[in-house]
């Protein structure tokens, strides 16, 4: 397999057995993996077939195998949640036997092919009813929300504000008033002699004030 799409179309055969397996051949599938039975995997063939087998004896073998076992998880399992666990387990299985076929190829090579096989939903989404093609490629060009930093680390939705949303001022919020001295007009009262009512002391002690005539001590 010389080329991204050698190596794609080689997956794409053995995904949809795989498929096959897990949606149309449901029941064959579950009767097959017999928990009794010795160590059981499920391949999926070039040619789109599928077959719950042995694994391989060579060691190491010649290409990935795939989970061991899955007729054992089968007696201990809602039949559902079984056929999401072996798709799972597949989904793995295939992209290691699609870049050990493609580990002759150069860096944009394995990007090409990450790329294609990308563009397909999992067995798992499928099974699962999580997944499709067309979703898949929506929220690639889906673009993100618009955002913004206050700070490194702390990223923020944008947010415009109206400048008459603006919060009006009044005058009494602005700030504190002139302090209160302590002084009061009644205190210069105080200070008056009660005993004239004009303010004027018989004595003559004190500065007379030019205004009013009242002499202040």
């Amino acid at each position: 397999m010389r080329t991204p799409e050698d190596v794609f179309e080689d997956f794409k055969g053995r995904r949809k057995g795989i498929l096959r397996a897990v949606t149309t051949d449901v029941d064959r599938l579950y009767e097959e993996c017999d928990p009794e039975a010795e160590n059981l995997c499920l391949y999926g063939m070039p040619d789109g077939s599928w077959a719950v087998d042995l694994p391989a004896e060579e060691v190491p073998p010649e290409m990935p195998e795939p989970s061991l076992g899955i007729n054992f998880s089968r007696a201990g399992m809602q039949k559902r949640d079984w056929l999401m666990l072996v798709a799972v387990h597949s989904d793995t299985w295939l992209y290691a036997v699609a870049f050990y076929n493609g580990a002759r190829l150069d860096k944009g090579g394995r990007e090409r092919l990450f790329d294609l096989i990308n563009d397909l939903p999992t067995c798992y989404e499928i099974v699962a009813g999580k997944g499709s093609a067309a979703s898949k490629a929506q929220n690639r060009k889906r673009p993100p929300a618009p955002m913004t930093s206050g700070r490194p680390g702390q990223p923020k939705f944008a947010r415009q504000v109206h400048p008459q949303s603006r919060p009006h001022v009044r005058p009494s919020d602005r700030g504190p008033g002139p302090r209160h001295t302590g002084y009061d007009e009644d205190d210069d009262e105080d200070e008056v002699d009660s005993d004239d009512p004009d303010g004027n002391y018989a004595d003559g002690e004190g500065d007379p004030c030019p205004n009013c005539g009242r002499v202040y001590r």
